[in-house]
């Protein structure tokens, strides 16, 4: 039996750069649906954030939790889109199981940025909704086909796939029910007042 033949150091090298990227995008790949909906999650929470506040009664103690609520938020989504931005770089898709629209979302993701660096989305309405929406657009273009393309096509059991397609249908559901009351707390409570 033939013994190995010895590594050498140029060999080791190019073998541990090559498989060293491939781990971190696919360690990227797997981690940003996990960003994708905290960053979601603290977008959409700012009504209740705000629900929250109004009932404060210490004004430093509602300026810390609001400013808290936004670096969070915006932290969130900073490192959402820093970390999308590997998806820019074409040859990274030879050989590996990524999304086929993570680039896209990338770019919707800086659209919902630049809305909201050039406009106030906390104060004005159309403005968090418009962000709302491209949020929304650049998360589902990453992650659906993240689950549903790649993490889904490994699964054996059709009873798998049927209950990952029922928990989307929930959690759409819900989705669609929270958009659909997102302006109706202000009407109630105005109409309550007077």
């Amino acid at each position: 039996m033939p013994s190995p033949s010895p590594l050498n150091a140029d060999a080791l090298a190019t073998a541990l750069t090559s498989g060293g990227s491939g781990w971190l995008v696919l360690s990227l790949a797997a981690i940003l649906p996990i960003l994708w909906a905290f960053a979601m999650v603290m977008h959409f929470a700012r009504p209740y954030i705000l629900r929250f506040l109004g009932g404060l009664t210490l004004r430093f103690g509602g300026d810390v939790w609001w400013l808290s609520y936004v670096l969070i938020r915006d932290a969130l989504l900073t490192i959402t889109l820093t970390l999308s931005v590997v998806f820019l770089m074409p040859n990274l898709y030879i050989g590996l199981g990524l999304p086929l629209t993570a680039p896209l979302a990338t770019v919707v993701l800086l659209w919902a940025m630049v809305v909201k660096l050039t406009h106030d989305a906390d104060d004005d309405q159309h403005t968090f909704q418009i962000v709302s929406v491209l949020l929304v657009i650049a998360s589902v273009l990453y992650i659906v086909p993240q689950i549903y393309g790649l993490e889904s096509a490994d699964q054996a059991d059709a009873l798998q796939g049927v209950s990952l397609v029922l928990f989307g249908l929930t959690a759409a559901y819900l989705f669609i029910r929270f958009v659909m009351r997102l302006g109706r707390g202000r009407e109630v409570s105005s109409e309550a007042g007077s």
